[in-house]
């Protein structure tokens, strides 16, 4: 078909022009019918945002995708040029990508009554027929619907009642395209009422012109409920005329978090085969977005994005890659003790109510880290009861005993791989939790794992864990005051 390049060949050809809705409808079909995936990548939708949007594609629907920030609601809308034919024709000079077979625009209704079937035709690919608008405070009607030119008239010698001096904005050039406009409520009212006869009659008014484009457009919108109440709001005539609205969510399991996280990080080769992060350490890296996501100090309205989980992966691989460096390691395995590394990407992501704001950001991220040991704990050694019988047995009173007698224990964390296993290796009552309730584990996870009970009984109460420049120390709790009376 890319061969053609005139009116009449195409129409030879017997090509039939037909909407982008209808264009997204039947590719859809196509799809379904033939259990392809249409948006690969997108995790933890399957039975929830997917089949929605899905329903509104065959319904012919402008959509608009409501949730908070880091739900890949602007990946989606990307997304649905796949849905789009590969090449579809358009008359050659058109503003406006003309169909030559219902042309709309006044240059090329004259270029097709003067050239006729000689009608030089152009073909525009899916991947160009994507158009992206963030609302700003700032839009102006003239910016997406259009305005008349001056320089336009002045240099046709046309008057400005002529329509051939409008300029069109970003909506008509647009046309048979699919368009998007993220963050919608941050768009003046004003600006989103000029959107009214787009998306009901599928035209445009521009001044006091009697001009009528019956555009053929997808129209998908973002918005961030949060924004109702912060900055602005969705017009209710504009919500009335959006065939659906799609609400998405954040990850439902660590597990689907731990996909996102792995797919989005942006890692450097020698990073990810130099540094090896146990699965521990990835199930703990997700539950801090989840704890974030329950904390008292964090603000849920504002949400915890998943781009939080990506950049403090990024970090986590970056500060054992620099460590290893430092200390002359070829290579290295991720330590608990390098989740620190990670606090820059966790305050700068989330926001804090006044009391977090009171306690501070490092306090919060310190919080988050903890509250996240604790939460995974219990799934890999056993639970330690709040109320405990006096004289009875725990698995812990090995350990807990270790510390009593003993002055303490540090992991610096400038310690190299050798001498870190060796450190650890020194508390030999981690050894028989470890075989006791983990025997199956990885080799290359056992020194996180023992260095994760340290941290976990540091939450229970039954160690006490200090943080210095140098490095960690872990003690008794209550030794130091004993030898003290």
């Amino acid at each position: 078909m890319k061969d053609i390049k005139t009116l009449g060949k195409l129409k030879q050809s017997g090509y039939q022009s037909k909407s982008i809705k209808d264009e997204l409808r039947d590719n859809l079909i196509e799809n379904i019918k033939n259990k392809k995936t249409t948006f690969e990548g997108i995790h933890g939708y399957e039975n929830t945002v997917i089949p929605e949007l899905e329903r509104a594609i065959l319904s012919r629907h402008n959509i608009n995708l409501l949730g908070l920030r880091g739900q890949a609601k602007t990946r989606l809308a990307r997304m649905m040029v796949n849905l789009l034919d590969e090449y579809i024709p358009v008359v050659e000079g058109s503003e406006i990508n003309d169909d030559p077979l219902t042309p709309i625009s006044r240059y090329a209704e004259e270029l097709i009554t003067e050239k006729g079937d000689d009608t030089p035709i152009t073909w525009l690919h899916r991947d160009d027929r994507f158009a992206e608008k963030l609302a700003t405070p700032d839009v102006t009607v003239a910016d997406i619907i259009g305005d008349v030119d001056p320089i336009k008239a002045a240099n046709l010698k046309l008057s400005y009642a002529d329509d051939r001096v409008i300029h069109y904005g970003m909506i008509p050039r647009a046309n048979r395209c699919i368009f998007v406009i993220n963050e919608l409520p941050d768009l003046q009212a004003r600006i989103q009422v000029a959107l009214f006869n787009i998306l009901q009659e599928g035209d445009i008014q521009i001044r006091g012109f009697k001009l009528r484009l019956p555009l053929d457009m997808q129209f998908l919108f973002t918005a961030n409920p949060e924004d109702y109440t912060n900055r602005g709001s969705i017009v209710t005539p504009l919500k009335d005329r959006i065939g659906s609205q799609i609400l998405t969510h954040y990850p439902e399991s660590v597990e689907i978090a731990r996909t996102i996280t792995s797919q989005e990080a942006k890692l450097d080769e020698r990073q990810s085969s130099s540094v090896y992060v146990p699965e521990l350490a990835k199930d703990l890296l997700e539950q801090i977005s989840f704890e974030a996501r329950e904390s008292e100090y964090v603000d849920a309205k504002s949400g915890v994005s998943a781009r939080m989980s990506i950049t403090a992966f990024e970090n986590l691989l970056s500060t054992a890659e620099r460590r290893a460096l430092i200390s002359g390691d070829a290579k290295t395995s991720v330590r608990l003790s390098d989740f620190v590394g990670v606090i820059p990407a966790i305050t700068g992501k989330v926001e804090l109510v006044y009391e977090g704001e009171q306690e501070g950001a490092d306090f919060v991220a310190n919080t988050l880290m903890e509250e996240a040991v604790k939460t995974l704990f219990p799934k890999y050694f056993p639970k330690v009861e709040k109320l405990e019988k006096q004289g009875e047995e725990t698995p812990y009173d090995d350990l807990i005993s270790w510390f009593f007698n003993g002055d303490g224990f540090e992991l610096l964390d400038d310690f190299n791989d050798a001498t870190y296993k060796a450190k650890l290796d020194e508390v030999t009552p981690l050894d028989a939790l470890i075989a006791d309730y983990q025997p199956e584990i990885d080799p290359k996870d056992v020194y996180f794992e023992k260095e994760f009970i340290l941290w976990g009984l540091t939450q229970f109460n039954k160690l006490s864990k200090y943080r210095y420049s140098e490095g960690m120390q872990f003690k008794d709790p209550y030794g130091s005051y004993i030898s003290g009376l």
